[in-house]
């Protein structure tokens, strides 16, 4: 049998569109079959140690995530350099959706201009949103005479020196809220570095140092009358303390530092999943369990989305930056 040129051309456009066909349908059915995330563990990356602030933050976000996503999502803790060996491990990650960052927002608007360091949080990480503030407190020694934040102030220039205020750590946001008062104000006192928020305190408490920017481990001894708090270092009264004024109000405008945390993903991490983290995060900040556990840390559930959260890093980087480099703070 002869096959005609048309015959034979018929018969191979028809096994083309064959073929194509049959490799549309094996990569619909290998798209079909595609994992919808979360289809593993997910990790939160922590810079800090068990039973802090942030500690507590990633573990009450983490159970909460684990029921809303249905997969396990643990707390990795990776201590040291304030955040920055935390925030370095995820920015190597894979931006797969199965890593993140829980961390205050000073290792990303205080640190760079605070450390020596290779990276740079803004560029090499994107913000989720926010998972909760905790407010500062000015905190005096039982034997002080100061009845408000003002009659401190009013000493502290007429003795330049005298004083003398503990923190947390050198570049820490208890110090950085010290440095701030000072600026605002005028005022020299002198600043005792410790290494942690509780030696800080135990200082204070001792009477061996004057005041002290309490990140809110002071609640009990301020309830038991061992020592006093003259104001409240934020934007707005505490919901803990509603009684006691803030800075502003006593006429100290300017000095407001609150401590925020938030949720960060590595560069390139597909947008529909940090949406989706950034919807969950708000869910779980209404619940009353939440409330509960961020309260015993003495911080609040208070969130912000990923616009409102941008700006905040935005804000405070200009204003921490400018303190750091005032204040001539450097941690290296």
């Amino acid at each position: 049998m002869i096959t005609s040129p048309q015959h034979l051309l018929r018969r191979r456009l028809i096994q083309a569109a064959a073929a194509t066909v049959c490799t549309f349908g094996l990569a619909g059915t290998a798209l079909a079959q595609a994992p919808a995330w979360p289809a593993k563990p997910i990790r939160i990356v922590v810079g800090f140690a068990p039973g802090g602030t942030t500690d507590v933050m990633a573990r009450v976000m983490a159970q909460s995530l684990s029921e809303a996503l249905g997969q396990p999502v643990v707390v990795d803790n990776k201590p040291g350099a304030s955040g920055n060996i935390a925030a370095s491990e995820v920015i190597r990650a894979a931006a797969d959706g199965y890593t993140f960052l829980i961390a205050p927002t000073s290792f990303e608007t205080a640190n760079p201009f605070l450390f020596k360091q290779t990276i740079a949080p803004a560029k090499d990480l994107t913000p989720v949103a926010a998972v909760g503030r905790s407010q500062m407190y000015l905190v005096v020694k039982p034997e002080s005479t100061f009845k408000d934040a003002k009659e401190l102030v009013a000493y502290a220039k007429a003795n330049p020196g005298k004083l003398s205020y503990t923190s947390a750590g050198a570049g820490t946001p208890p110090h950085l809220a010290g440095e701030l008062f000072k600026k605002v104000t005028g005022i020299f006192t002198t600043h005792i570095p410790y290494r942690g928020a509780a030696p800080a305190l135990q200082d204070v408490l001792a009477n061996q140092a004057d005041y002290v920017f309490d990140p809110g481990i002071s609640f009990s001894h301020v309830r038991a009358g061992k020592v006093r708090m003259l104001a409240v270092a934020g934007s707005k009264r505490s919901a803990f303390f509603p009684n006691v004024p803030t800075l502003a109000e006593q006429g100290i405008k300017g000095a407001e530092l609150d401590i925020w945390f938030g949720m960060w993903a590595p560069n390139g991490t597909p947008a529909d999943v940090t949406a989706r983290m950034t919807k969950e995060i708000a869910k779980a900040l209404t619940l009353p369990i939440t409330r509960t556990r961020y309260e015993a840390a003495g911080a609040e559930p208070i969130g912000l989305g990923n616009a409102e959260f941008k700006s905040l890093l935005t804000s405070e980087t200009k204003m921490l930056s400018g303190l750091i480099k005032e204040a001539k703070i450097n941690i290296d």
